[in-house]
């Protein structure tokens, strides 16, 4: 099994601040459309192909790995992929929230394994410190926060 966690400040000093709002309508584009958010060509698809009240189905070729996940919403808090096709099973998961002084929070997380692989082996070894890794997980929130400020300053949030 592959565990992954992350944890960033929404509003770190000298970043214009975001509201849990704007942070949230940020996180719903990205799940609609991740290159909107993603460095450019590193996902070259991705398209709803069903849309429901609660959550939706996406279609999308990211890192060269084609997927299929169905995106639970649980509104300004919570959005979860579900890894239903690709070479991942499992959950990730961004969540909003804020710590005992009030200042808001975006964490990653995710529980993975991959299919058709020894569990604990090398391949998910490998897959553990890519998600770790400088360019992992971590960076993907950074990447998400910005992007969604630059949405707000276009007022486009």
């Amino acid at each position: 099994m592959i565990f992954s966690s992350a944890t960033v400040p929404v509003n770190p000093e000298g970043e214009t601040p975001l509201t849990r709002a704007q942070v949230w309508a940020g996180l719903v584009l990205k799940a609609r459309d991740a290159r909107l958010f993603l460095p450019p060509n590193l996902c070259t698809r991705c398209a709803v192909i069903e849309e429901r009240a609660t959550h939706l189905v996406r279609e999308a070729s990211i890192a060269g790995d084609d997927l299929r996940e169905i995106i639970a919403f649980e509104p300004e808090h919570k959005v979860t992929f579900f890894q239903a096709a690709g070479p991942r099973e499992g959950a990730i998961v961004n969540e909003l929230f804020e710590d005992e002084d009030g200042a808001l929070f975006l964490r990653f997380y995710g529980l993975l394994a991959l299919r058709d692989r020894a569990p604990g082996g090398p391949e998910e070894r490998e897959e553990q410190a890519r998600m770790e890794a400088e360019t992992g997980y971590r960076s993907a929130l950074l990447s998400t926060l910005r992007r969604t400020r630059a949405l707000a300053a276009e007022g486009a949030l």
